[in-house]
């Protein structure tokens, strides 16, 4: 075993921090002597990083566990993740399952691996404990496969949002130590990213967990001081952290782009009172208006879900009007998805999956109406924008303005990665077509 190459394939359902800690799963795993091959291919073992966020996300978990263990019933199949964390017990009784850790033991998977695939035992281990005290989880990415790269600098959220299994599955809020995200943005650049994504459970919560009132404000100024990297973006964001300090400081910084992610959920004053959110929808047309005040030019996009429990069709409505005032530049609309043991999964007045699929159908609409309304705008300006140019294909890079604008852009080979000007001509279904002008 020990001369013939091990091989191990990775698969990860759920967000972006997920999509980070696999990434380091597997480079933890290559520095034991483990080469990564595509997920569907035979390997000695395999790792899902499952979610939890939907009865449809535990679906999918336990169908991808299964499609491993049929690919090689001989494999050390580990699964980790929130479904993992959640209900270790069920993951545990799928067939096949060898190693089942929980949500702040991500990194013991690379010693299970290799002492199961050392002895040639499937001799089962379940490593799940509550998250209640536990410290934030060391994990480091520095390879640079891609012109943006996650840093997960925080882990856990406290919202405990009435429909939301997170706060169970990923515990209280712990923040990664402002020296460890400082270094491992700027190994990432040194390396060749571009743009790094700071990003977390509940992002805007980073630095609550301190003694000395560091917070993610402060991280950026540090960050933005020492040119840390060519561009920061933030992961998803909630209204509440856009007060007037922070974004007073926000806007004299460099590396931030001129985008935000805020995690809306509805536009309807009764339907966030009833998930509990932090905010009603008057703060957050407030909030956006402040941003846009301060920083020229800047685009939002956000979530929306449809069909909470309770919500009328005046509600519903009321999100309509809110998404006009707000004008995102694109939002994800989804219907709501009980999860047992969860409050809302008992409030009265569910919506029917009928209601949920034409509110859905609607919201996409106006969405996309918007949407075009802003790219309308964009072309007849006939300003450049500035692009990372990223994957090739057909004669044409994909690229992202620092607006989070998808550009498509007719350009010769082998400037993957590259910062360039480009001048937009026109667009369809979302995306801008645009000729370059300079290659920074």
């Amino acid at each position: 075993m020990k001369n013939k190459p091990r091989t191990v394939g990775l698969y990860t359902l759920g967000c972006k921090v997920a999509q980070y800690e696999t990434e380091a799963i597997g480079e933890a795993l290559e520095t034991r002597g483990f080469t990564v091959v595509p997920f569907e291919e035979t390997a000695d073992a395999y790792v899902i990083n499952t979610c939890t966020v939907t009865a449809e996300s535990d679906r999918k978990s336990r169908q991808m566990i299964r499609r491993a263990t049929a690919k090689n019933p001989n494999a050390v199949v580990a699964v980790c993740g929130c479904y993992s964390q959640t209900s270790p017990r069920e993951v545990a009784e799928i067939p096949g399952v060898c190693i089942v850790v929980g949500n702040d033991k991500k990194l013991a998977l690379v010693d299970l691996i290799e002492e199961k695939l050392v002895s040639q035992t499937n001799t089962q281990t379940v490593a799940v404990s509550p998250l209640d005290g536990k410290p934030f989880e060391d994990m480091t990415v520095k390879k640079a496969p891609r012109t943006r790269a996650y840093v997960k600098i925080e882990d856990g959220c406290e919202c405990r949002c009435t429909y939301c299994e997170i706060p169970n599955a990923r515990g209280p809020v712990r923040s990664k130590a402002p020296k460890d995200v400082i270094a491992e943005v700027e190994g990432l650049y040194r390396n060749g990213t571009k743009e790094i994504v700071l990003t977390g459970i509940e992002t805007a919560s980073y630095g609550t967990d301190f003694d000395n009132h560091y917070r993610l404000i402060d991280l950026l100024e540090e960050l933005d001081a020492r040119k840390s990297c060519e561009r920061i973006r933030m992961g998803s964001l909630s209204p509440e952290v856009m007060k007037p300090d922070f974004i007073d400081r926000l806007s004299r910084l460099t590396l931030p782009v001129p985008h935000f992610h805020l995690s809306m959920q509805s536009g309807a004053d009764a339907v966030l009172r009833g998930m509990k959110r932090r905010y009603n929808r008057e703060m957050a047309l407030d909030a956006l208006a402040r941003v846009r005040a301060k920083i020229p030019g800047v685009e939002f996009t956000t979530d929306m879900m449809v069909g909470f429990p309770g919500e009328t069709d005046d509600d519903f409505l009321e999100t309509l009007d809110f998404v006009e005032k707000a004008q995102f530049l694109d939002m994800h609309v989804f219907a709501y998805s009980r999860r047992p043991g969860t409050p809302a999964a008992d409030f009265d007045n569910q919506v029917p999956e009928a209601v949920k699929h034409e509110r859905s159908a609607i919201l996409i609409r106006k969405k996309n109406e918007i949407r075009d309304r802003i790219l309308d705008k964009t072309v007849a300006a006939k300003k450049p924008l500035f692009v990372i140019l990223e994957t090739y294909e057909n004669g044409a890079y994909t690229a992202h303005a620092d607006t989070f604008m998808e550009v498509s852009v007719k350009a010769a080979p082998g400037l993957h990665g590259k910062m360039a000007e480009v001048l937009p001509q026109s667009h369809h279904d979302g995306v801008i077509y645009a000729v370059p002008v300079s290659t920074l």
